[in-house]
């Protein structure tokens, strides 16, 4: 991509809504834009990153055996009043009319929809267990939307929802999704904490937060500090064993770990003054165990081996994809810019040619840019006539990786610089050699 033919409208102060870190940085990288109080169009170059994170987690949904759909926004009223949770949401449901005055929703979940979906078609328990999810736009009309997309009123959501036949399979699907969350936090470039939750409107019996902790975070937590420091499951995990899956869980519940909401004092107490960590906390991933909270009322049943009828127990696995991407930069950041981890960098490398319009710069850009493209990377190239400073501040501003500097005078040297965006790093290399170091 040319950043002279692309659409990325930087900001060079700092815009005053802004509240936090990854507010003002995603504005002035021209990642997004509001459009109204807690809703924002997505620009290309965030849009780029919210894709990558995407992809991150479904590519971790399907390693744990969870089947994608897609469901509609706009949602039938009849099966809230159905579930009993019409009226018990709250003012966070926008409620609307359609031209026949039939009630309908933006949904701000999809436990009802998916469980009507569920009933319509599975009869059998040999047909369990099944986990359906979806990527979607929601709506909760937040009362104090802030921090742009960290607590907006228009989200992005995946959610997923289990069924099984009985409680002990229930939870070994609950393990599956606690497992999948903590591998796909971590190819996030992030540390999430599973801290005991309350199960607030949702509702249900067994419930965990996932935390990254950071100054900006909404509320307090506390945690045993050894979570930091504890592995994180394999690529090879088997999401089939039981045994496996349960152990996993148990070691990343052996130590006190709560939201505020779930807080005991005297617990935390317990545990030794050197090892407790009380910090501030961003909520990235929530995860329910409830029950047949919704298939008995919705008669969601299947037939049991028994040949008896049961109501199916279920769970609900969020994360908030558009919420990740400021917990991220929150993360990762420094003074001049945001610093991606390379999973979900916009790109994988700019190209910054500091003398457009001299004969030598443009072919040794050019090379690199045909070369690394050819190769699969994703690479920005920066052909514009700014000024050396402005390429600078930009390249760091929106955070790729790494960036392969093209002067005049390394040129004539058949030479390039190559600088770490983490780090700070800086190479002198030959062009050949810098081809062949992100190709090879």
């Amino acid at each position: 991509m040319r950043l002279s033919r692309y659409f990325m409208p930087i900001l060079k102060e700092n815009p005053k809504e802004a509240e936090i870190v990854s507010h003002r940085l995603m504005l002035r990288a021209g990642m997004i834009r509001q459009q109204s109080q807690g809703i924002y169009s997505w620009l290309p170059l965030g849009k780029r990153v919210l894709d990558k994170v995407n992809a991150i987690i479904r590519d971790e949904q399907n390693r744990a055996g969870a089947i994608e759909l897609s469901m509609p926004t706009l949602q039938s009223a009849e099966l809230w009043q159905e579930s009993g949770r019409y009226d018990a949401y709250g003012k966070e449901m926008l409620r609307i009319k359609d031209r026949q005055d039939r009630p309908m929703l933006y949904g701000p979940t999809n436990e009802e929809m998916v469980t009507d979906i569920f009933r319509s078609s599975v009869k059998s328990y040999k047909d369990l267990p099944l986990n359906l999810y979806h990527i979607q736009l929601k709506f909760r009309d937040e009362i104090r939307p802030r921090f742009g997309t960290m607590r907006s009123r228009e989200f992005m959501m995946k959610d997923a929802y289990s069924f099984d036949l009985t409680r002990e399979a229930a939870e070994h699907s609950y393990n599956k999704m606690f497992a999948a969350y903590l591998r796909t936090f971590d190819r996030l470039g992030l540390r999430a904490i599973p801290m005991r939750a309350d199960t607030g409107p949702i509702g249900g019996k067994l419930s965990h937060e996932f935390i990254i902790l950071a100054d900006t975070g909404e509320s307090e937590v506390f945690c045993h500090k050894d979570f930091v420091d504890f592995d994180i499951p394999g690529e090879h995990t088997d999401f089939d064993s039981v045994e496996g899956l349960q152990a996993i869980f148990d070691k990343w519940t052996s130590l006190y770990a709560a939201t505020s909401e779930m807080h005991d004092e005297a617990a935390f107490n317990a545990v030794p003054e050197g090892d407790r960590l009380s910090a501030r906390g961003i909520e990235v991933g929530h995860i329910f165990y409830f029950g047949t909270k919704y298939s008995e009322p919705m008669g969601a049943k299947v037939q049991g081996p028994d040949g008896k009828e049961h109501f199916v127990h279920m769970g609900s696995y969020g994360i908030g994809p558009t919420r990740l991407v400021p917990a991220i930069i929150e993360a990762s950041h420094d003074n001049s810019g945001i610093i991606w981890p390379a999973s979900v960098a916009p790109f994988d490398i700019v190209v910054i040619n500091m003398k457009a319009g001299d004969q030598a710069c443009d072919d040794t850009c050019e090379l690199i840019y045909a070369a690394l493209s050819k190769a699969g990377k994703d690479v920005l190239y920066d052909d514009t006539d700014d000024r050396a400073g402005t390429k600078f501040a930009t390249a760091d501003l929106i955070g790729v990786p790494v960036q392969i500097i093209a002067g005049p005078r390394a040129v004539a040297n058949g030479e390039v610089e190559v600088k770490d965006r983490k780090t700070g790093a800086r190479e002198t290399m030959t062009i050949e050699a810098a081809i062949n170091r992100f190709v090879a």
